[in-house]
């Protein structure tokens, strides 16, 4: 952490010495090569058990390194199926790219079929003592096959505990339609949500406080193509797989 703590007070520094109206970058992974970059990312594996099983949504997949792969240029996290189980993948950042504010950006493709849940979110860096939901939880993006064409948005703090009330849907006719842009913009006042430049949820509740707003801490980024589970599930489509979540880049800055 100490790592992290100077690299963003480098990026600071420097954007207050020169004076630019330009972004400053403090990460961007652009998944090129052949193996996922292991300083910025962890590999999540398993089910989740036995301390959250089914993690934590009752979902069916198994995690795994083989699901994850990086291609011409493209993260690919694959969803598959044999004859007893599924399988997919998910990556974090957490303990390795960690930060408080900026602009998150995430171009994706998405995967289709009934029982599939892509998604692209940040947790709290804080959630191993100051569990869920008291940890905060920034989902960008997340879509669910058994309901096309709907982008869902979504802060999860202690005031809104087992409901999605500060919340969003964007529904867009063309959004399996090839790649699209994913971006939060996260201030020490507001957290905005765009898909492809378009705005579509602000959230900036009148009162801050450690239930409406966990948000004035380092977080880290989840990216994941879970299977069933609460919100994807109950019913998976078996004749789908293999489907495919791919990224073309993930990229952090500063958000002025």
């Amino acid at each position: 952490m100490k790592q992290l703590i100077y690299i963003f007070l480098v990026f600071t520094l420097i954007s207050c010495d020169t004076k630019t109206d330009k972004k400053e970058i403090y990460f961007e992974d652009n998944f090129e090569g052949v193996e996922l970059n292991q300083e910025n990312w962890n590999y999540e594996l398993g089910d989740g058990c036995p301390n959250l099983c089914g993690w934590g949504n009752n979902e069916r997949q198994i995690y795994t390194k083989e699901n994850v792969s990086l291609m011409h240029g493209n993260l690919v996290i694959k969803a598959t199926k044999d004859s007893t189980n599924y399988y997919s993948g998910r990556i974090t950042t957490k303990d390795k790219i960690e930060f408080q504010y900026g602009t998150v950006e995430v171009k994706a493709k998405l995967p289709q079929g009934a029982g599939l849940w892509p998604a692209i979110w940040m947790l709290g860096n804080d959630i191993d003592t100051n569990t869920w939901p008291a940890c905060g939880e920034i989902d960008i993006m997340e879509y669910v096959g058994k309901a096309p064409h709907q982008i869902h948005t979504t802060l999860h703090t202690p005031d809104s505990y087992g409901q999605s009330k500060n919340t969003k849907i964007s529904i867009i006719d063309t959004i399996e339609d090839g790649f699209h842009v994913y971006k939060t913009k996260w201030t020490k006042d507001t957290i905005t949500f765009y898909i492809d430049d378009n705005l579509v949820y602000t959230f900036s509740p009148e009162i801050k406080n450690d239930k409406t707003w966990p948000f004035d801490k380092p977080f880290y980024i989840i990216l994941n193509l879970a299977i069933g589970g609460n919100f994807g599930g109950p019913e998976v489509d078996d004749s789908i797989f293999p489907q495919e979540f791919i990224i073309d880049y993930v990229k952090v800055s500063s958000s002025d």
